[in-house]
């Protein structure tokens, strides 16, 4: 059983989806503050920046959650037809969270004065950004070789010889009954 990967990815699974948890109460936080116009809160601040680094955040970490419930029923599971959901949402959430660090860093470029929840929130989208990434790769990674987990490859699904088509069932039919 390929378990190398189940084991590494399981644990960084739950880390990313308590960070994700916490990226977005601090974005919630944030950009409520920001559409009410009060940036002049002692621990609010910002840029120019500062509303796209905010919608990104809390867009990366709602589909970085929900990629996590895909991510948990393929790390109890551990197929290879569970690792296409698991696989493709962990990617599209990486790619937000990495669009949301691009906008962090423009945001810690541009300077100025951010609070301290502001602050927070570009460590946190930095440090998603490259656990996210590694989790990508944990989960990919049956696809080099099946030690490490389900690849795309597996050759047990799907496949029938021309010989094992079903046929049609014998039995006594009853004229005249729809089914």
């Amino acid at each position: 059983m390929a378990t190398v990967g189940r084991n590494a990815a399981a644990p960084l699974l739950f880390l990313n989806l308590i960070m994700y948890f916490i990226v977005l109460g601090f974005a919630s936080w944030c950009i409520n503050r920001f559409i009410n116009g009060q940036t002049a809160h002692p621990s609010m601040g910002g840029n120019g920046a500062t509303g796209f680094f905010l919608t990104f955040s809390i867009l990366a970490a709602v589909v970085g959650i929900v990629s996590k419930f895909a991510g948990g029923h393929h790390i109890r599971s551990w197929r290879s037809d569970s690792l296409a959901a698991a696989g493709s949402s962990a990617l599209i959430a990486w790619a937000l969270t990495a669009l949301a660090f691009g906008f962090a860093c423009k945001h810690i470029n541009i300077g100025g004065w951010r609070g301290w929840r502001l602050r927070i929130l570009e460590a946190f989208i930095i440090i998603l950004t490259f656990t996210q990434l590694l989790y990508v790769l944990l989960i990919h990674a049956g696809v080099f070789s099946s030690r490490y987990g389900p690849g795309y490859r597996d050759s047990d699904y799907g496949m029938h010889a021309p010989g094992d088509e079903p046929g049609h069932k014998t039995g006594t039919a009853v004229t005249g009954s729809r089914v």
